[in-house]
């Protein structure tokens, strides 16, 4: 699955977000870093007592490597799909097996009121490759080591070509109650030309397997700025989601990274690939289509009808806490974040060291104020709600808040970065004025800073990156 910036999503996360203290460019700057679908909302950092009540679910495995894909995987090729319905490939039993003693090696950390998971992701790879009866494997797991709640949002992603009904009715049996489907475009072309495995016509036979089944909380992802795609290409694609009729779409700008097929391919704006100016016409064209025919714009990549939000998703973009397991995937605990190994070999021995007592989870990671004030900015500049000033202001202090408000101020004059008060109403251009004036006005009328949608949401990287030069100038 392509990297949503936190697609997160992650999901996979990083350790840390890292963005360029120069400008970055204004075409790529929605994009987010490195979490998934799998990476958003009242973003603050979560007090001491804070506990998990989230779990990303790392199932690595592929038919094959999308060539845009550099997450941890297993390729499996065409050997797996001819085995017997009865018999698991011995790679994928292998590795939830190993998954399961990493959750049962894992150090609980939960309040007084023990309160189970609220929210359970499987990404990967490709997890509609793994058979039922291992998902459920892996549930039990998690539901005996930490309890699952029984009305938890479970979302599992699944590409086209990867299940029937059946093995989507045994999903939805375990509890699973959320899909994310990886689409990606509705163009023959455009799939093969990104490596895909699925075809145009096995996308419309999942979606029709979807609605069959009665799986009513289901996300679309598509990919823009794919090499050759052209606006009328895009148009169609964002139609073809919509007609689909999906309660969530999730649309990421493609990234080029190095190793990758297409990092040896090509260079970012340069042909076949699109230019910035498309790159941004393609965001302003997805974030018009998808507002107007009623998904609400609610994170960067992320658009839902109402009430749909992924509420996975939101725990990352509100710095909640998070356990993750299995193959590269990244965890947030104890204010500490902290991956495990992305090859296979390194992860087996990170397991057994678990298991052993000789490895502390977060040994890699240390807490910083300067580092969580950063998390908390640019994961809460990358949702419609914005940066929650009042609590931001608890936690870091009311200086930091003036000197984000003055720094900000051309992008506030040009309309990138909106001024709201207590009941989420844009100041205009006098009150804006008249609150720089007077510093004391900043505490008492300014509730949040947010982005404008989607002009903000395109200078999100450059915006983040100045906010960041005022908290570690």
């Amino acid at each position: 699955m392509l990297k949503s910036s936190l697609a997160p999503i992650l999901s996979i996360i990083p350790m840390k977000p890292k963005y360029p203290v120069a400008c970055l460019s204004l075409c790529k700057a929605f994009r987010p870093s490195a979490v998934r679908d799998n990476v958003s909302v009242n973003a603050v950092e979560p007090p001491p007592q804070s506990y998990p009540t989230s779990a990303y679910i790392h199932l690595p495995f592929c038919r094959k490597r999308c060539h845009y894909c550099d997450f941890p995987i297993v390729a499996l090729g065409s050997s797996s799909a001819n085995l017997p319905d009865d018999i698991d490939d011995p790679r994928i039993l292998n590795y939830v097996q190993l998954l399961c003693r990493e959750i049962e090696a894992t150090k609980v950390l939960k309040s007084d009121n023990n309160s189970p998971l609220e929210t359970v992701f499987f990404g990967g790879g490709t997890p509609s490759l793994v058979p039922p009866r291992l998902v459920s494997k892996i549930l039990e797991t998690l539901n005996s080591k930490f309890g699952v709640n029984s009305n938890a949002e479970i979302s599992i992603e699944m590409d086209p070509g990867t299940f029937d009904a059946q093995k989507l009715s045994d999903l939805l049996s375990l509890g699973v109650n959320r899909v994310s489907l990886g689409v990606q475009a509705f163009q023959e072309e455009l799939l093969k030309a990104c490596g895909r495995a699925h075809s145009l016509k096995e996308v419309y036979e999942a979606i029709e397997i979807i609605g069959s089944c009665g799986a009513s909380n289901w996300s679309l992802d598509l990919i823009s700025s794919l090499p050759h795609q052209t606006s009328e290409m895009w148009k169609e694609s964002l139609e073809c989601a919509i007609k689909a009729e999906p309660t969530h779409v999730s649309v990421y700008d493609l990234q080029v990274e190095k190793g990758t097929k297409f990092g040896l391919l090509y260079k970012p704006g340069e042909f076949p690939l699109p230019d910035d100016t498309l790159s941004a016409e393609f965001y302003k064209m997805a974030s018009k289509t998808l507002c107007n025919t009623g998904y609400n714009h609610y994170e960067i990549s992320s658009y839902c009808k109402k009430g749909y939000e992924c509420q996975h998703n939101l725990t990352y973009w509100k710095n909640g806490y998070y356990y993750a397991f299995g193959l590269g995937s990244a965890s947030h605990l104890d204010g500490v974040r902290f991956s495990r190994p992305r090859k296979m070999k390194e992860y087996t021995s990170y397991v057994q060291n678990l298991e052993d007592g000789a490895l502390i989870q977060h040994e890699n990671g240390q807490k910083d104020a300067k580092d969580l004030e950063m998390d908390v900015v640019m994961l809460s500049l990358r949702t419609s709600k914005g940066l929650d000033l009042t609590s931001f202001r608890e936690c870091f202090g009311s200086c930091l808040v003036l000197s984000l408000c003055k720094t900000f101020r051309p992008y506030i004059e040009s309309g990138h970065v909106l001024l709201l008060d207590g009941k989420r109403r844009v100041l205009v251009a006098e009150e804006f004025w008249s609150v720089l004036s007077n510093e004391s006005k900043i505490e008492e009328e300014v509730a949040f800073i947010r982005l404008s949608d989607p002009d903000g949401f395109l200078l999100s990287n450059e915006l983040i990156s100045i906010a960041f030069g005022v908290i570690s100038p």
